[in-house]
């Protein structure tokens, strides 16, 4: 990265309101946090006055756990995104071309493009059917981000020796897993996995995440990995998050049932993409998605204008949140 380079790379739209008089579906984060959280915070907080371990021993342990890998190949970062940019930069020279999904998170291009290198895009359900030689880096979104769809993990697994036979980093962002009952593909040989513990948790401003890397990527990765990169309240928290298997648990029975309602309800009036993320991808044909998206906001409730996301015109994305809050979003949706 360079200071030419990131004065040409714009910011990527992203969602989310900040007004408190609307009902906010543009974000996709969990509505409910672990039971606990403020008292561990509290705690954590009294022991701020002093830098945390280093590495984080405790944390990097519990998130082995949670995905079922050594500690050694855990690189704790602030956020997934944090663990999605230490990888490209470790993967991406200038001129490299990197396979990349789309639609999709568009911080993948924008993190590539800075390195100097050129995003090759390709539809999310496609990308692991596509030819990684000549590529430094390919990218994969699992569930995807703003479609849903999830990829079989024999799919991945072939895929993944694909890369390694071109000797092209794979880099798997699993920041929707913990919604589905799939397997982390973290502990994998060549590949780097991104978890993010914003979203399942219902924490955004928490910056809690990591990376997993084996083989001499993993060892770049934690020699390269800033010390003291997430704070104490951040490394307790997040250590304790990992830890509620009930929560995460009871999280995944209440979205995938309240998704299917809401699915059913709004394939009346929408096309509704399969999702298997906490959110749905809404095609709202030839209204005006701007248009569209200002009316639901005069009924006190924020959606996601998806036409941000590279090859969507026509969508816009609805988080799922609490059983009674979703009923208001059908309410709207199905009148406005």
């Amino acid at each position: 990265m360079n200071d030419e380079r990131a004065r040409g790379v714009g910011p990527v739209a992203h969602g989310s309101s900040d007004d408190p008089e609307l009902l906010d579906f543009s974000a996709n984060t969990n509505p409910r946090t672990p039971p606990g959280v403020a008292d561990v915070y509290e705690d954590a907080l009294d022991r701020a006055g002093s830098y945390p371990p280093e590495p984080p021993n405790e944390y990097r342990e519990t998130a082995a756990e949670y995905v079922d890998v050594t500690p050694e190949s855990v690189v704790p970062t602030p956020g997934g995104l944090a663990a999605i940019r230490l990888a490209i930069a470790l993967a991406v020279d200038p001129g490299d071309s990197a396979l990349v999904p789309a639609p999709s998170f568009g911080e993948y291009a924008r993190e590539i493009r800075l390195q100097g290198g050129t995003p090759s895009f390709v539809s999310p359900e496609a990308i692991v059917e596509a030819d990684p030689a000549d590529h430094a880096l390919a990218v994969v979104c699992n569930p995807n981000n703003p479609t849903g769809e999830a990829i079989a993990q024999d799919d991945l697994r072939t895929f993944a020796r694909r890369c390694r036979e071109s000797d092209t980093t794979l880099l798997i962002d699993e920041a929707f897993l913990g919604y589905t009952d799939r397997p982390s593909m973290a502990g994998t040989e060549g590949v780097v996995v991104a978890r993010s513990l914003t979203k399942l948790f219902g924490l955004p401003g928490i910056r809690a995440g990591f990376a997993v890397a084996t083989g001499p990527f993993g060892e770049a990765m934690r020699n390269a990995r800033r010390p003291w990169n997430l704070g104490a309240p951040a490394l307790a928290v997040g250590s304790h998050c990992m830890r509620q298997g009930a929560f995460v648990e009871a999280t995944r029975e209440r979205v995938a049932r309240e998704r299917e309602r809401m699915r059913e309800a709004l394939a009346t009036r929408f096309d509704v993409h399969e999702s298997e993320g906490p959110f749905l991808l809404l095609e709202v044909g030839d209204r005006p998605v701007g248009r569209f998206v200002a009316a639901v906001r005069e009924r006190a409730v924020a959606i996601r204008d998806a036409t941000t996301f590279r090859g969507l015109d026509s969508h816009v994305r609805v988080a799922v949140r609490e059983p009674e809050a979703n009923d208001r979003l059908l309410e709207v949706l199905t009148d406005v």
